[in-house]
């Protein structure tokens, strides 16, 4: 609730008020059935303007302090304002020009009497309508918060499936790496193997070596100093 509520209550009850200023002067110049008719519209448009104006007052007791002495003027004007436009109205009923006055204002209680109790009942239908269409307006914000923790649900869901996919692919990387590492390893192994047996070989040619150059070395001993 906030001032914003407060004026478009204001608005309706201007458009009510526009409509019941004009009824007393009508209501002056009218006769018979039009004036009951004239007094009905102004007591139904009466009640609702009480409705909107115990609207207006609900929406004072919740205002911010800042806006509280303004609207509480407006009220206090408007409240003002319908009494005295229910006082002309209530002048302005009787004045049919018969010859006396008590018949007529036995009408006119009668009339008052029998709208009154018209305008209770509607005003009770509007109470209830009034509480319904709040129900509904709960319900709404209850399905719009439902919706709300939905809608938080489902991203959170989404983001928790985006980051499982990116560990995924971090999983499937780790998994790659550690593949080319076992490859890595099987070709040093080949390579380990492929240098030990290069290493043997050497080992075998030098020691022939080694041995072809003693016989040769005996050789030209022997033949230098046992062949004479």
């Amino acid at each position: 609730m906030s001032s914003e509520e407060f004026e478009k209550l204001h608005d309706i009850y201007r458009s009510l008020y526009d409509e019941l200023r004009l009824m007393p002067d009508r209501a002056l110049r009218s006769h018979g059935e039009e004036r009951k008719r004239l007094v009905r519209n102004f007591d139904e448009r009466q009640g609702e303007a009480e409705e909107v104006l115990q609207g207006m007052e609900e929406e004072l007791r919740s205002a911010p302090s800042s806006h509280r002495n303004a609207m509480s003027t407006k009220l206090r004007m408007y409240r003002r304002d319908l009494g005295k436009l229910e006082r002309e109205m209530k002048n302005s009923a009787p004045g049919s020009g018969s010859s006396s006055s008590h018949p007529v204002e036995g009408s006119h209680h009668g009339i008052y009497s029998s709208q009154n109790q018209h305008s209770t009942h509607l005003q009770s239908q509007r109470a209830l309508l009034l509480q319904g269409t709040e129900s509904l307006n709960n319900a709404s914000q209850s399905i719009e918060r439902s919706q709300r923790i939905a809608n938080e649900t489902e991203q959170i869901g989404t983001d928790i499936i985006e980051e499982l996919g990116e560990q995924r692919e971090q999983l499937d990387r780790t998994r790659n790496r550690l593949v080319n590492t076992g490859e890595n390893l099987s070709r040093s192994r080949k390579i380990l193997r492929a240098m030990a047996r290069r290493v043997v070989t050497n080992k075998l040619l030098l020691g022939v070596i080694i041995l072809m150059e003693l016989a040769i070395l005996g050789a030209v001993v022997y033949l230098k100093f046992f062949r004479r």
